[in-house]
């Protein structure tokens, strides 16, 4: 079975010649929109021709939370019963879609809940518009764009799934589908240099996220597994490279980590680091997942996050949003597998 939301218009249109333009566009609308077969306008006979090879729908919603403060997590089946995550994020400067690249991850981060269980599958260019289309249909107008950003930082390591995120890039930016400006997109990775320099030769204009987190290597090996291949300065040499293509500001995520990563000569490391570069580090309090890492207080966080600006260092604490529903990447889905387990 194929899935329709893998191609675009342009690839539908090649695809079936056969029919009417018009009919192909159809198809295409209820895809943007996540119909099923039967809320299409689609001919019975068509329908019934398409449903033998085709998947229209990829993603079905199977559990929404709603925190109260208005942020919706969402818990998304696949067509195989795989299940992924998903957050729609209200603010003031345009709604957000926080999406998955993959069912779970083989990354191995310790702060992270997405890695528990390992990496079970990619998804496909198309599974990750789905999941967008299903999303946005659930909050608002169908037909109309409900957001205007979208951040690749849910579960999953985007560059693991390098062909079938760059798919679901021209696919998210096609003005046929959501057409979603370039600049409203991040992408999180924590740090497959030579992902990064292939990504960078693509010349998207987007916003690239990189998952740092520790200011020495050795630090780094402790919570990151990939710091075992790829060093730091290998990172920050991959990062120039992406600018020097782009010019775009670089955002380097940094969770707070009680006694890891949060001290005084951790702040000179980073200056250091950062000297040279147009970037911004998003400061994050570390949502314990039941391993030994322990979180600093919010004021631990906020103080943090001044010395770095009294040093120089463009900085920011990332606002909690959606900690009373599990809204950190991984844990839904970890604590419904768990459920799972305990029933079985």
């Amino acid at each position: 079975m194929e899935i329709l939301a893998d191609f675009s218009l342009d690839e539908l249109y090649a695809k079936f010649n056969q029919y009417p333009r018009f009919r192909v566009k159809q198809i295409f609308d209820a895809i943007i929109q996540a119909k099923d077969y039967n809320k299409t306008n689609l001919p019975k006979d068509l329908i019934a021709t398409l449903q033998q090879d085709y998947i229209l729908k990829p993603i079905e919603i199977v559990k929404v939370l709603l925190s109260a403060d208005g942020t919706k997590k969402y818990l998304l089946k696949l067509f195989d019963g795989n299940i992924i995550e998903g957050v729609f994020l209200h603010q003031n400067y345009g709604n957000t879609i926080c999406m998955s690249t993959q069912v779970g991850c083989r990354m191995g981060c310790k702060f992270c809940a997405s890695t528990i269980g390992g990496r079970v599958r990619d998804l496909s260019a198309g599974e990750m518009v789905g999941s967008i289309a299903a999303m946005n249909a659930d909050n608002g107008v169908k037909t109309k764009r409900n957001f205007s950003n979208i951040v690749l930082m849910g579960s999953g390591e985007p560059f693991d799934n390098y062909d079938n995120v760059v798919k679901f890039l021209h696919l998210l930016t096609d003005k046929s589908g959501f057409n979603v400006s370039e600049r409203n997109i991040s992408l999180s990775t924590c740090g497959l240099v030579d992902k990064i320099y292939q990504f960078a030769r693509l010349n998207f204009n987007i916003t690239l996220c990189i998952s740092l987190h520790a200011t020495t290597d050795e630090t780094r090996k402790t919570i990151m597994p990939i710091a075992n291949k790829y060093s730091i300065a290998d990172i920050i040499k991959a990062v120039k490279f992406y600018q020097q293509q782009n010019s775009r500001r670089v955002v380097f995520e940094y969770c707070l980590i009680k006694g890891v990563n949060n001290t005084p000569a951790d702040i000179a490391r980073l200056k250091t680091l950062t000297s040279g570069l147009t970037c911004h580090i998003n400061v994050i309090c570390l949502n314990e997942n039941g391993g030994s890492l322990k979180a600093t207080t919010r004021a631990e966080a906020e103080k943090f996050v001044t010395d770095l600006n009294k040093n120089g260092i463009s900085a920011t604490l990332r606002r909690s949003q959606g900690s009373d529903i599990e809204g950190a990447c991984g844990m839904l889905r970890a604590k419904t597998l768990k459920k799972a387990d305990n029933q079985n």
